[in-house]
């Protein structure tokens, strides 16, 4: 009898584990897994052949970064300049860190960005990143590269988290003010994507507010990098927005509930190295956001 009630026991823990484990699995399949400015870590940021890439390992979202021209034209780029981390001019000409400023895409035409070369030159941060030449797209052109690929391949229901980069010290000067740059991505949206499959984010909380009061349609991301508290950068904002997306440091277990209580979406960025995925999963969240997305899906997967 003894032994009997001995194996009774293991066969209830066996389960309790297993059911366990089922549960995290679940959890886990269900995480939106965003490319980080396509997919950074393997191919150049926000180029066309970075969100291709991202497409190919399996994402569910697409995140990237806009920046406008002097001809109005929205720019897939994360700094409203050339960057000198990866951008050469149309000459092969270094740029330098002090004088990238000089190099304002708001300044120019879309004719001229797209004379520089952000593929080419060797991102120490991420040593595999294969190399080429490829200028910043139109977000027209990724959108309609997008909707063929994924005509192509059977792809459904891709999202798109794009983000507006802005700040008030940048107003007039390296991009319009929070609400006519708002209206020009909003416009764009309108005519050539669906408003179900896509969020703005951003850290500046005036492009949100003015989202959330003349398109309250669309889904909302505040991006937080500072160590103000949940509550003080949510009253802040003024709202709360469906998504809170911070640096993934800022989070913890008891934090990612606390925010989903609220009815947050917690989708930190961005999550590079194995260990960090891992434990950042373990936190239940709802989506992460890294430059190396096969590394997340590697981790599902198995």
């Amino acid at each position: 009898m003894k032994l009997l009630r001995t194996y009774i026991f293991l066969a209830l823990v066996l389960l309790t584990i297993q059911c366990c484990n089922t549960k995290s699995k679940e959890v886990i399949n269900n995480i939106d897994i965003q490319g980080h400015r396509g997919a950074r870590g393997l191919m150049p940021e926000n180029t066309i052949p970075a969100f291709v890439k991202a497409l190919e390992l399996g994402v569910t979202t697409l995140e990237l970064d806009l920046a406008v021209t002097k001809d109005s034209q929205l720019v897939v780029s994360h700094e409203p300049y050339m960057g000198y981390k990866i951008s050469t001019d149309s000459l092969g000409n270094e740029i330098t860190e002090e004088d990238e400023l000089e190099h304002n895409i708001y300044q120019m035409t879309y004719d001229q960005v797209q004379k520089y070369d952000v593929g080419l030159k060797f991102h120490s941060s991420f040593p595999d990143q294969e190399k080429m030449k490829v200028n910043k797209p139109l977000l027209l052109d990724l959108v309609r590269t997008v909707n063929e690929y994924s005509a192509k391949n059977g792809i459904e229901n891709i999202r798109y988290n794009i983000e507006i980069k802005s700040k008030s010290s940048g107003d007039d000067l390296y991009h319009p003010t929070p609400e006519v740059f708002s209206k020009l991505v909003y416009d764009f949206i309108e005519e050539h994507m669906d408003k179900k499959l896509l969020n703005i984010q951003s850290f500046d909380f005036r492009v949100l507010k003015y989202f959330r009061e003349n398109y309250p349609e669309i889904e909302l991301a505040v991006l937080i990098d500072n160590n103000v508290s949940i509550d003080q950068n949510i009253d802040s904002l003024g709202f709360i927005p469906e998504i809170y997306s911070c640096y993934y440091k800022l989070l913890d277990g008891d934090k990612v509930k606390y925010l989903q209580m609220k009815g947050l979406k917690v989708i930190p960025w961005t999550v590079n190295n194995q260990e960090d995925i891992e434990e950042v999963l373990q936190w239940g969240v709802d989506g992460i956001i890294s430059d190396y997305p096969n590394r997340v899906i590697d981790f599902i997967s198995n």
